[in-house]
């Protein structure tokens, strides 16, 4: 009985102290969650990149080696000029040609590159955007030379095999039926045309129809060229192993006698026209309102587009500098929408529950710089959002950025960049992009200086100067939207065009259609 009743009070005694515990455990967390403000953040760290050594082969193909021996993996990446060709509809021959180089050699199948570059644990990729072609492998130090053998009759004796050509075309022309029945990626391909008159990279179904195999060897045989590419190795290579490879591998490469394609020059800003755009910027933040009638969409893509007539890079006779504009349109795009604690994402997302995203980001071009946010919602809230995202970007005008603000995403932007350059790969596209505007890579270990540098002055003029007047483009299902949009933007012009009757290779958009016998270009 006295064991019993010792039981029964240890018993107690130990439900009293579990309960103690549990109360005394809610009462921490409302403490642990009660703090209004997060810590401070860090101080950042300071990034140094090795010293590019630079050489050159005699056929005039560049070499550039970056030292890094942490871990015993390489990147090797060749940089071509050999940038999205458009015109005579052939919008995407640039994207065709570089993802037909892995499709078959001379000596090679599609099939046997792969299997030899999953032999030795690497791979290899081939891509062409709107400033150049890009060949990369990425490999095991040992296996290095392997590798540069594959890579090297990729680039040097690929064939275009008819049966390739059309399998990529059926692949990509499936890629693109269904690219272009989601809002989003609808309207990146109409703000392409609309807004930064250009086109995309991979080109459309109608332009793909019109290449043909000619066009293609023709292409490569005027653009891939040693003088006109650089070979960029990063990580556990020497220059001395890398200087050899290129040599063994590439040496052959030949430079044709005829003379280099005459490649239009980027137009370099005078002193007159930088003055007219900062002195006589857009005073409303909209400039056009094109909306794209997709019946039945699930959501609606609401896209802000703003073409800067200044490029981030400018060039004049072959000699290229960052402009004076490119590290603080950096900042003004991470506060802007660079981000999840971005302005953008946390008024739609965060504070209004609009949508799971919002963003925005810059593509620099020779001669211009493409803004591009973007964000993704219900129908019902289209007009909403379009009224948010116009709020927020003439709130960077208008205020000033506090410290408390602008250093978090400060931090953000250089703690990417840094991130960025821990992999070999990374570092490798980091140099690809200043080789590809020519830029000295001493801009690598400049950048988190120059961004930290940035005032919040800085950010406010170049966003009263540079983001008003850009285009809204809506792409949705029309008739659940377009009365709140017309009450919210009442004075202003809405242009509304059926997803259906779009020609993406128009500058108008509009497909052709005959009246009467006589073609209509203009059906406003």
């Amino acid at each position: 009985m006295e064991n019993g009743k010792w039981k029964m009070e240890n018993s107690n005694k130990s439900i009293i102290r579990n309960l103690f515990l549990v109360f005394n455990f809610a009462f921490l967390i409302p403490c642990a969650f009660a703090q209004e403000q997060p810590p401070a953040p860090s101080a950042p760290r300071e990034v140094k990149i090795p010293a590019v050594q630079n050489s050159e082969l005699p056929n005039g193909l560049k070499v550039a080696v970056v030292e890094r021996k942490i871990v015993p993996l390489v990147t090797v990446s060749l940089l071509l000029n050999a940038a999205a060709a458009k015109g005579e509809l052939k919008d995407g021959l640039a994207n065709t040609t570089a993802s037909l180089l892995t499709k078959g050699t001379k000596t090679r199948t599609a099939t046997q590159i792969a299997e030899q570059i999953e032999f030795l644990g690497g791979n290899i990729s081939a891509t062409a955007n709107w400033n150049s072609t890009v060949v990369s492998v990425n490999v095991t130090s040992d296996k290095l030379e392997q590798a540069i053998a594959i890579m090297s009759d990729v680039v040097l004796n690929p064939t275009f095999a008819p049966k390739e050509i059309e399998l990529f075309k059926t692949q990509t022309n499936d890629e693109l039926t269904v690219a272009l029945k989601q809002p989003g990626s609808l309207a990146s391909f109409v703000a392409s045309r609309y807004t930064f008159g250009e086109h995309n990279a991979i080109g459309t179904t109608e332009s793909l129809k019109n290449i043909q195999q000619a066009d293609i060897a023709k292409f490569y045989r005027e653009t891939y060229l040693p003088n006109r590419a650089v070979l960029i190795f990063a990580g556990d290579v020497s220059r001395e192993n890398a200087g050899a490879l290129a040599k063994k591998y590439f040496g052959t490469w030949n430079n044709p006698k005829m003379s280099t394609p005459k490649i239009d020059a980027p137009q370099v800003p005078t002193a007159a026209m930088v003055k007219k755009m900062q002195s006589e910027p857009s005073k409303t933040v909209i400039g056009k309102i094109l909306v794209v009638d997709l019946p039945k969409s699930g959501q609606a893509a609401v896209t802000y587009a703003k073409k800067l007539g200044l490029g981030r890079v400018n060039c004049f006779e072959e000699k290229c500098q960052l402009d004076a504009t490119y590290y603080p349109s950096a900042v003004t795009n991470t506060i802007l929408g660079g981000g999840y604690s971005a302005r953008l994402n946390a008024e739609i997302r965060i504070k209004q529950g609009l949508s799971y995203g919002a963003s925005s980001s810059l593509a620099s071009r020779n001669d211009q710089t493409n803004l591009f946010a973007r964000v993704q919602t219900k129908n019902e809230t289209a007009a909403k959002v379009v009224e948010l995202v116009a709020a927020e970007i003439e709130r960077l005008g208008s205020g000033t950025a506090e410290e408390t603000e602008l250093t978090p995403r400060k931090l953000t932007l250089t703690g990417a960049f840094g991130s960025s350059l821990e992999t070999t790969d990374g570092l490798a596209a980091r140099l690809t992009d200043l080789y590809t505007f020519g830029l000295s890579a001493d801009e690598l270990n400049n950048y988190m200086t120059r961004v930290r540098n940035v005032s919040a002055e800085e950010v406010k003029k170049f966003a009263l100067a540079n983001l008003n007047g850009g285009d809204i483009i809506v792409v949705g299902d029309a008739k659940i939207f377009m009365d709140d949009l017309k009450k919210r933007f009442p004075t202003q012009k809405i242009e509304v065009i059926s997803a259906s009757e779009l020609d993406l290779n128009r500058e108008d958009l509009r497909k052709e259609k005959k009246v009467s016998g006589v073609t209509n270009l203009k059906l406003n």
